[in-house]
């Protein structure tokens, strides 16, 4: 990733899928919610809040990353595929079963 393409926008939302509170993470920048994993497709760039699509981005997958995991997404309104780096607060239960449910992507 191009650093100079991330925005640090790091806020409090209330999840669309789930409803739950979600607290900003400190240490980098939230993009799904810890509960669900689900997100919003609202950025072409990390951070930069310029895509308009504002589709669901539903959790399928579990990529290996680093020391960590990548959760891959498939908007449920253009269809596009993302990848984003897993929070220390994820729920592990949600990512293992993503893990034991491999899509292809």
């Amino acid at each position: 990733m191009d650093n100079k393409r991330f925005k640090m926008i790091d806020e409090n939302f209330i999840c669309h899928v789930c409803g739950k509170s979600v607290s900003k993470l400190s240490y980098t920048a939230r993009d799904h919610c810890p509960y669900c994993l689900s997100s919003i497709h609202v950025d072409n760039n990390p951070g930069d809040r310029e895509c308009n699509c504002h589709g669901t981005l539903e959790p399928i997958g579990v990529l290996p990353f680093k020391n960590t995991y990548k959760i891959v997404y498939k908007c449920k309104k253009c269809s596009m595929i993302k990848r984003n780096v897993m929070a220390k607060d994820d729920d592990m239960n949600v990512i293992i079963k993503l893990m034991s449910n491999p899509t292809p992507y």
